[in-house]
C-alpha cells in the first residue's frame, strides 16, 4: 500500500532515509516532552521520530495518508490527529507542555506554518522542518540580504534561526520543480517583546511593503510626527534594519502616539 502524492494538497514525499535521519537529529529536544510532526505522509520522518525518547504526534488532514499510518504505526494510531494544523488548537492537546514542531512541509501553506508557531511561541520551542529552498532562506536571511523581509524580522523577534542544508528535488517522489531547505528555529531565552507585539507587525508589515523606499515614505500611512521623521533611521530602507532596531523603531513610533492612519 502506497500513497498517492496529491498536487492540491502540496505533497512531495521524501523517500531519502539518509535526510529524513537528519531532519530528526536536527532537535535538540531539551526541554519538551512532545514532539508534532506536520503531514507526515507515509511515515518517512516519522520512523526516526519515534525512535527518540518522547511522545510523538503526528497532525495530517490526507485520508490516504491517515490510513496509512494506521496501518503500519499502530503504536502511534491514538496520536494521530485528523485535522488542518493551520486550524488546530494546541492547548486541546497539549494543555500547558511545550512541544517541537517537526516536518517535510506543504510547500503552498508552509509560511502560514511558521506564523501559526510564532503565534504559539510561548509553547513552542523548538522547530525543525523542510521548506522551498527561498523560503528557508526567507525566513533566515539577514539584514541587508535581499531574502531579508517580512518573514525573516518576525521569525527572528522571537527565534533564532538557522539554516542548515539544502536537499535536491530527486529525493521526492514526486520531485518539486525547485530545490529545498532545511531550517531550525530555537527560540530566544527572552522572546517578549519590550513593545506591543502587534503594533510591532504592523510596523514591520508596512514597512517591507515598500521595501525598495526609506521609511520616511514606505510608512507614510503613519501619522509621525516632524520631530521624530529628523531621526536618521527614517532615511534607511526597512532591508538595512535589524530585528533591534525594528523594536526600537516601533517603541519610538508608539512613544511618539503614532497609529497607522
Amino acid at each position: 500500500m502506497t500513497v498517492r502524492a496529491k498536487k492540491f494538497l502540496g505533497q512531495h514525499f521524501l523517500k531519502d532515509e539518509t535526510i529524513a535521519n537528519k531532519i530528526a537529529d536536527s532537535l535538540s529536544l531539551e526541554g519538551y516532552q512532545h514532539i508534532l510532526e506536520i503531514g507526515p505522509g507515509m511515515g518517512m520522518l516519522t520512523k526516526y521520530l519515534l525512535k527518540k525518547d518522547k511522545t510523538i504526534w503526528v497532525v495530517e488532514i490526507d485520508r490516504e495518508s491517515i490510513a496509512y499510518l494506521k496501518t503500519h504505526y499502530l503504536h502511534l494510531s491514538e496520536r494521530i490527529i485528523e485535522k488542518d494544523f493551520l486550524k488546530m488548537d494546541l492547548s486541546i492537546y497539549f494543555k500547558d507542555q511545550p512541544l517541537a514542531i517537526i516536518g517535510n512541509f506543504p510547500y503552498n501553506i508552509s509560511s502560514q506554518i511558521v506564523f501559526k508557531a510564532i503565534e504559539n511561541r510561548e509553547k513552542i520551542p523548538e522547530f525543525s522542518g523542510m521548506f522551498q529552498k527561498e523560503v528557508a532562506q526567507r525566513i533566515c536571511g539577514k539584514p541587508g540580504n535581499k531574502t531579508y523581509g517580512i518573514l525573516s524580522v518576525l521569525t527572528q523577534a522571537f527565534y533564532d534561526a538557522e539554516y542548515l542544508f539544502t536537499v535536491d528535488p530527486s529525493v521526492f517522489n514526486p520531485p518539486p520543480k525547485v530545490d529545498s531547505g532545511v531550517l531550525k528555529l530555537t527560540r530566544k531565552k527572552n522572546y517578549t517583546l519590550p513593545v506591543d507585539t502587534a503594533f510591532f507587525f504592523r510596523v514591520v508589515k508596512t514597512a517591507f511593503n515598500q521595501r525598495r523606499k526609506t521609511l520616511r515614505n514606505s510608512l507614510k500611512s503613519f501619522d509621525i510626527s516632524d520631530k521624530l521623521k529628523e531621526d536618521v533611521i527614517f532615511a534607511l530602507r526597512p532591508e538595512q534594519l535589524s530585528v533591534q532596531q525594528f523594536i526600537e523603531l516601533t517603541k519610538s513610533l508608539a512613544e511618539d502616539g503614532t497609529r497607522d492612519q
